[in-house]
């Protein structure tokens, strides 16, 4: 067995060994089909708030919700945007 395709699904190192490409599997090609997580630079820039203001909002216990992955905070997209509808007055 290869050990580049040993952790890899049977469906996956399929479309790896036919790809014809060199065998490069990316990303796009492996992750399921789901909106990714964002970070905070990410929620920052939705958002046009500095990402301190998103730290001291997060320590206040204000803000959008974060998850901590490990040393990462992410959110996922449609929980920013309930917490952006939630604040308008």
């Amino acid at each position: 067995m290869n050990p580049r395709t040993s952790n890899m699904s049977d469906d996956t190192v399929q479309r790896w060994q036919t790809r014809g490409s060199g065998g490069v599997v990316t990303a796009s090609e492996v992750a399921p089909e789901c909106e990714r997580l964002w970070t905070i630079h990410d929620v920052s820039a939705f958002l046009a708030v500095p990402v301190g203001t998103l730290y001291q909002w997060r320590h206040k216990g204000e803000g959008p919700p974060f998850i901590r992955l490990g040393k990462h905070l992410r959110s996922d997209p449609a929980s920013v945007r309930a917490w952006v509808s939630g604040q308008a007055a």
